[in-house]
């Protein structure tokens, strides 16, 4: 994977398509940070990238559960959303530290922006974006770190 990506994408199968061969880059044991406003296409990037591993189940948002896991030939997707959190402490207390440390699986947080100093300092962050006002562009940044 490049050190830094810049896309842009005009609808949600796009930035589905996308993530689904981004995935086939992705090793286990990496964690992916997803940053953007709300409808930016966060759980739209996670779809598409669940569909990458040969998940076959439906991927939604976890915002109420906070963490959901999806079983795939290698490993493990653990799909956490923090949108509900107060902050690092809190994630801590639902033993998110174990969710940043799998060797066979990936881990995609949503909303990582209100654990950031408790992320591995190898996470590969995914700012998301909305383009133009009035069309469903979005767009996204990738880097290597923060």
């Amino acid at each position: 994977m490049p050190e830094n990506q810049h896309h842009t994408f005009s609808s949600p199968e796009d930035t589905q398509k996308f993530a689904e061969s981004f995935a086939e880059q992705i090793p286990n044991g990496t964690v992916l940070a997803l940053i953007g406003d709300l409808g930016s296409g966060k759980t739209t990037f996670t779809q598409g990238f669940a569909k990458g591993l040969g998940i076959k189940a439906t991927v939604g948002s976890p915002t109420f559960k906070l963490v959901s896991e999806y079983e795939y030939d290698s490993g493990k997707l653990y799909h956490v959303d923090c949108y509900r959190l107060d902050g690092p402490e809190d994630f801590l207390n639902i033993d998110g530290e174990s969710l940043l440390n799998h060797e066979l699986g990936v881990t995609l947080v949503e909303w990582a922006d209100i654990i950031l100093p408790v992320l591995p300092p190898e996470t590969v962050f995914l700012h998301f974006s909305h383009g133009q006002e009035g069309q469903n562009i979005r767009d996204l940044a990738i880097k290597k770190s923060s």
